[in-house]
């Protein structure tokens, strides 16, 4: 499974952008999808994963309630929805896809290349 994230950018604090996660590979579509965050200098962070069925969900604390997950198995692509930007968001934003549905980064098996998100204050 090949991941390409996008949709990055900057923004301005209470700002939007959303994130895509276009996925490639004969069983790409049957992988749960997580998004996970790395700011600099901290550990990467789990974000949101969404299940490859009947698509439940997963969030974070720090962005319930203000991110939003989704997917469209027929385009094999993952949307991660950010509203109420805050500068504290601001990292390299990453797609990644597993057969197990959970926030733990080591259980999953593929890995796009990330898309610098940046909140300004």
């Amino acid at each position: 499974v090949q991941l390409q994230a996008s949709g990055g950018g900057l923004v301005q604090a209470g700002g939007s952008l959303r994130l895509s996660c276009a996925a490639s590979g004969r069983t790409a579509s049957s992988y749960h999808m997580g998004w996970f965050r790395q700011a600099p200098g901290k550990e990467r962070e789990f974000v949101s994963v969404i299940s490859w069925g009947i698509g439940d969900t997963d969030y974070a604390d720090s962005v319930k309630g203000r991110f939003t997950i989704s997917r469209d198995n027929a385009k094999n692509t993952v949307y991660l929805q950010m509203n109420s930007l805050k500068p504290e968001d601001t990292a390299v934003y990453y797609c990644a896809a597993s057969a197990w549905f959970g926030s733990t980064s080591a259980r999953y098996d593929y890995w796009g290349q990330g898309t610098l998100v940046t909140v300004s204050s």
